[in-house]
């Protein structure tokens, strides 16, 4: 089975970008490692460690997916993934090197982005951020995995599959909420949000 294409993740993820390209050539070469193809079910686990970019990336070269519970955000703001076959057992980390970054790759792409996003980069840079976006995407998926990405194996707790879970009405909201995630206020079953506050730990 073929691997969906770069086009077809930039498709999904709405834009091309450097964390798209990370993830989706590490999802590739993760997958090489273990030896497994895109997940149709529970097949796969892919662990992410920060909820950027390159986790659309993963989906779509693996498979994995937040809906079918195969698909863990542990947010620590790392540029590393996990990804674990459950087939033969075989799981590895990989994560960026640090010595590999846009800005080694191309010291003009972060000025010329911060000049388009900030709406105040003329026609000709805005031409040039395109060209420099472009290469920096295709240094990231040709560059040779060693020089990119650390890969080592790993012996991770398997999480179990997808569970599905009686829901509640909470008591504050009306709303349902799973038994998983329904917490007790004052005696009373509530969601989350009702419980108190919830951030995205920023």
């Amino acid at each position: 089975m073929q691997n969906p294409t770069f086009e077809e993740a930039v498709r999904f993820h709405g834009h091309r970008c450097p964390g798209l390209a990370f993830g989706y050539r590490a999802a590739e070469i993760a997958m090489e490692k273990i030896g497994a193809v895109r997940a149709p079910d529970e097949e796969l686990v892919a662990i992410v460690e920060n909820d950027a970019c390159g986790v659309d990336g993963i989906q779509v070269v693996t498979g994995c997916t937040v809906g079918k519970g195969n698909l863990i955000l542990r947010d620590l703001g790392k540029g590393a993934w996990t990804l674990i076959n459950r087939t033969s057992g075989k799981a590895v980390r990989i994560m960026t090197r640090p010595d590999f970054s846009v800005d080694v790759v191309d010291p003009a792409f972060h000025p010329l982005r911060a000049k388009v996003h900030g709406g105040s980069a003329t026609p000709g840079e805005r031409k040039a951020y395109r060209e420099h976006l472009d290469a920096v995407c295709a240094a990231i998926l040709t560059h040779p995995a060693d020089e990119v990405f650390a890969v080592r194996e790993v012996a991770p707790d398997v999480p179990e599959k997808a569970r599905i879970f009686a829901s509640y009405t909470c008591a504050v909201c009306g709303e349902q909420v799973a038994e998983s995630r329904a917490r007790v206020k004052d005696g009373k079953i509530v969601c989350i949000p009702c419980a108190g506050k919830y951030t995205r730990g920023w």
